[in-house]
């Protein structure tokens, strides 16, 4: 029986590459790898349904969940996750120096469900800011006009608005229309140097080492979806993927931790991955449900509470039945 021809589309990693070379296979599957930004990715899935397999905003994939009407369903992997104190970009001449003085600041997010986001808004929780306390100002970073892929129904004391048409998010961050950004990826006025931005937690990596002491939680920001008529007719497909993308994120790690040549171009990359295995154990980046069920479920809470999902889901709901279980020897 020949190979099934999927698409396939996901962001560039290591940990999916020995996919992408074919050190690693599918079983059944001959897949058609797109390899794009997740942004791109995201917007003509839940647009479209563009592709049979590929990576999902968890909080977009949750709030289409939670209503009933996505056209993929998850499977426990996670292509990208990240510590998100090193998220929030701020004026530094607003007199915001800690998570308490974003109180009655105006705070621009490209999209306000992004995961990111939602991951920034629980920890802004534990210093006592609410989502209402914040007025939230919503833009492209770059390039204007961007609106929200997913339609939402937030709660009647979130402020939300949208920048004057024409303006961006960096833009108005450099002006200071706005004062500060909560977003996936640093504004470019940040990146150029702008005298008055800066982040937030100076030392973002000693923030989220902190933070994951307290909670032992690595943040998951992408889960891996089967479009559902691609799942009903192949029940083998999600357990196989499982199965691949566990397999190709080991092939991934023996390569980077061998350092008899670096394999990423970045120097100390050795003593990183020892000081992640001392914070966060041997499989830092894990697959799986169980080994993830205390954060997905601190994801889902804080997802809900903040008016994005309309229901509460529990960690069961997001995945495939055939994508949690596996044999044993």
């Amino acid at each position: 029986m020949s190979a099934l021809r999927l698409s396939l589309a996901i962001g560039d990693y290591d940990r999916i590459r020995p996919l992408v070379d074919g050190n690693v296979r599918i079983d059944g599957v001959d897949p058609a790898f797109s390899i794009l930004d997740p942004e791109e990715i995201f917007f003509r899935a839940f647009k479209y349904a563009d592709f049979d397999i590929c990576e999902l905003s968890l909080s977009s994939y949750t709030v289409k969940t939670a209503n009933g009407d996505c056209p993929y369903v998850a499977v426990p992997v996670f292509p990208s996750r990240a510590f998100r104190h090193t998220s929030v970009y701020i004026r530094t001449d607003r007199g915001i120096a800690k998570p308490e003085d974003l109180r009655g600041k105006r705070v621009g997010v490209p999209e306000y469900q992004l995961t990111a986001n939602v991951w920034v808004r629980a920890i802004l929780e534990e210093y006592g800011v609410k989502p209402a306390d914040i007025t939230w100002v919503r833009g492209g970073y770059e390039h204007p006009g961007r609106e929200e892929k997913i339609a939402l129904r937030l709660p009647a004391d979130v402020r939300l608005e949208s920048l004057p048409a024409g303006a961006t998010i960096s833009s108005a961050l450099a002006d200071g229309t706005i004062d500060a950004v909560i977003g996936p990826r640093a504004p470019s006025c940040f990146e150029r140097g702008h005298p008055q931005v800066g982040r937030l937690w100076s030392d973002p990596v000693a923030a989220a080492s902190e933070w994951y002491g307290k909670h032992r939680i690595f943040p998951i920001m992408h889960v891996l979806g089967i479009r559902k008529d691609v799942a009903e007719q192949h029940r083998y497909l999600p357990g196989a993927l499982v199965k691949a993308f566990e397999e190709a994120k080991s092939f991934a790690l023996a390569r980077l931790s061998n350092t008899a040549a670096t394999k990423v171009t970045l120097p100390f990359v050795e003593e990183r991955l020892q000081h992640a295995r001392a914070l966060m154990g041997e499989d830092f980046w894990s697959y799986g449900l169980e080994a993830n069920r205390a954060g997905i479920d601190t994801f889902l809470a804080a997802h809900h509470a903040q008016g994005l999902s309309s229901r509460r889901l529990a960690p069961e709901d997001l995945f495939h039945p055939a994508s949690l279980e596996s044999f044993r020897l």
